[in-house]
């Protein structure tokens, strides 16, 4: 089972034949970063010099233009050969394509920022707090922006800032009491008073360095006051979001690959010939490729539906339902992968209990499967009411 059948244009051939070659330095560091806790920074600096993070800027501010379903073809792709990479550079991806497409800032900062983009910029929100939880259910940030004379002045902590190694902008959420909202603002890595605390030390996606941003009395120009908000972000129809089932899938196709090599490879003296010959083998096998399937055409057929202006509008929960399906499945995978694989799966050498410990981290990616469980059914229920 591979993703062959959604490659359908010469951009999405071209662009894997380009990620193919960085498969080798990839998949090199993956145990050692992984065991050292540390950021894959060769990998993203490749990716950079490759043109990969221009892609999702439109075309007309000097960027590739390309669909989520690209971008969706892309990252999973990245994050077969490297988890980490994959679900790192994701957030500046759909970052990036969100602001674009949805044009959330003004046209003057957008032109800017894109020239910054086009340079080597790297993005992503810093919005999640201790106290708050995730931002997609509306809890107002601890981390506050006042107006003092011409600047605003942030101060406060974020944590979860994944890639923060190598950002060089973090999109920061704050409440501003004047405004009586979430204003969000774009700040320099290099800004007085912003740092970075290394509390990250966790057993999933460890090397992604997702450190807590520190901001102590930091001063912002009233140009880098770039959105106004006042409704919690989990609200908004963003298909850019679907960067993150993408990284999942990856990992599950990397734990169906080498459990199928070791099932076709593995010949033990009890019996004549390998493992995949055995009927509970090849049960677990079909198991394995039938729920990759389901997620993977269930991701595809959303991410298609969000690029087709007809059909966009008719979306309602597809995009939280594509997140949890995927999450969900690959989890399932990496399991079954390790049973078919036996106790040689938990050795601290073998990549599938790396893949078994990243793919959970999906489970608190946004947006959760309890609030996506609850749209499903609210959607339901005022379907039923107004017919």
């Amino acid at each position: 089972m591979s993703k062959d059948l959604f490659i359908r244009t010469s951009l999405q051939k071209q662009w894997l034949e380009t990620l193919s070659k960085l498969e080798e330095d990839f998949k090199r560091d993956s145990q050692k970063n992984d065991k050292e806790a540390a950021f894959p920074k060769e990998n993203v600096k490749a990716l950079v010099e490759a043109g990969y993070t221009k892609l999702t800027l439109p075309v007309e501010y000097g960027g590739g233009g390309i669909r989520v379903t690209d971008m969706v073809l892309f990252q999973e792709t990245i994050a077969s050969l490297d988890s980490v990479t994959g679900l790192a550079i994701g957030w500046h991806q759909g970052v990036v394509g969100e602001l674009y497409e949805k044009k959330l800032w003004q046209e003057t900062k957008l032109a800017s920022f894109a020239e910054e983009i086009l340079s080597g910029a790297l993005v992503n929100r810093a919005v999640s707090e201790a106290q708050t939880g995730s931002p997609t259910r509306g809890g107002r940030p601890g981390t506050n922006a006042a107006k003092k004379g011409a600047k605003w002045v942030i101060s406060g902590q974020k944590n979860f800032t994944t890639m923060s190694p190598v950002l060089t902008h973090f999109l920061v959420s704050a409440w501003v009491e004047e405004k009586q909202g979430i204003g969000f603002f774009l700040i320099d890595r290099e800004a007085k008073g912003l740092s970075i605390k290394e509390t990250w030390d966790v057993i999933a996606m460890r090397g992604s360095e997702s450190h807590d941003l520190v901001l102590d009395e930091v001063e912002v120009d009233e140009e880098n006051f770039v959105e106004l908000n006042n409704g919690p972000r989990g609200d908004k129809i963003n298909g850019w979001i679907l960067h993150i089932p993408a990284c999942y899938l990856g990992i599950a196709q990397s734990a169906r690959d080498y459990a199928l090599k070791f099932a076709v490879e593995h010949s033990p003296n009890s019996i004549s010939g390998p493992i995949s010959q055995l009927p509970n083998v090849q049960n677990l096998i079909g198991q394995i490729d039938l729920e990759l399937m389901k997620a993977r055409h269930f991701l595809y057929s959303v991410a298609e539906a969000y690029d087709d202006s007809e059909r966009r509008p008719l979306i309602t929960n597809e995009l939280a339902a594509a997140k949890h399906i995927v999450t969900n499945s690959a989890i399932k995978i990496v399991d079954l992968s390790m049973r078919l694989a036996g106790a040689k799966s938990l050795q601290m050498s073998n990549p599938l209990q790396r893949y078994y410990r990243d793919v959970r981290a999906g489970l608190h990616n946004p947006p959760m499967d309890d609030m996506t469980i609850s749209k499903l059914a609210q959607t339901a229920i005022t379907h039923s009411e107004t017919n």
